[in-house]
């Protein structure tokens, strides 16, 4: 059938009661033009509010997602986590028994003291300062002055450094006196929580 665009300029005269004697290419025009108002209409009234909903519900499904492939690996690496847990259980027990308890940290001082000496250091000060709890372990604070020279420093923190008991060094200050060199500086030691006391000072 030939599409007479002529018959469209009849569109003006036309009347909705003879609907059934139009031409063709006026009804086809006129259904085309209801089909494409019904389309928008449905989609600004039924489909548009709900478009809202249909982007959560894709987040959603991108979260869940990312939530399965999560669990699935470690399912998947569930026995390795295992062997994991159980080496991090044996480091931390390890790193406990590396902390001095309620009787060796008197001799700990005792240590401190043999280290400094032995690199030919003069001891001025050694205390034990006041304790400082945290989460897991308590913090043990030693204030500490000796006088010497630069090489024996050096040597002094390398041996406390290589203690067998946790020790840290801190707040290294060294000082220029009339009778040489003075350093200043705060050791700290930990305690496991299930331990008390530090056992006491000493100068």
């Amino acid at each position: 059938m030939k599409f007479d665009v002529e018959k469209l300029k009849e569109l003006n005269e036309l009347d909705f009661e003879q609907i059934a004697i139009w031409p063709n290419e006026v009804r086809i025009v006129v259904a085309a033009f209801v089909a494409i108002l019904i389309g928008a209409l449905s989609y600004y009234l039924l489909i548009s509010p709900k478009l809202p909903i249909l982007e959560a519900a894709e987040l959603k499904e991108q979260e869940l997602k990312l939530q399965y492939e999560a669990k699935y690996r470690i399912a998947v690496n569930k026995e390795a986590y295992r062997e994991q847990l159980a080496q991090l259980e044996d480091d931390f027990s390890s790193m406990l028994k590396s902390l001095p308890t309620s009787n060796e940290t008197p001799g700990l001082l005792d240590d401190i003291t043999y280290v400094g000496t032995s690199s030919g250091l003069t001891f001025k000060l050694l205390n034990w300062q006041q304790e400082v709890p945290k989460e897991f372990y308590t913090e043990l604070p030693i204030e500490i002055e000796v006088s010497g020279g630069y090489h024996q420093f050096g040597e002094f923190v390398s041996k406390v450094a290589g203690l067998p008991r946790i020790v840290t060094l801190h707040d290294f200050d060294i000082l220029r006196q009339s009778n040489g060199l003075t350093l200043q500086l705060q050791a700290k030691t930990y305690r496991s929580e299930n331990s008390t006391g530090i056992g006491g000072g000493s100068d």
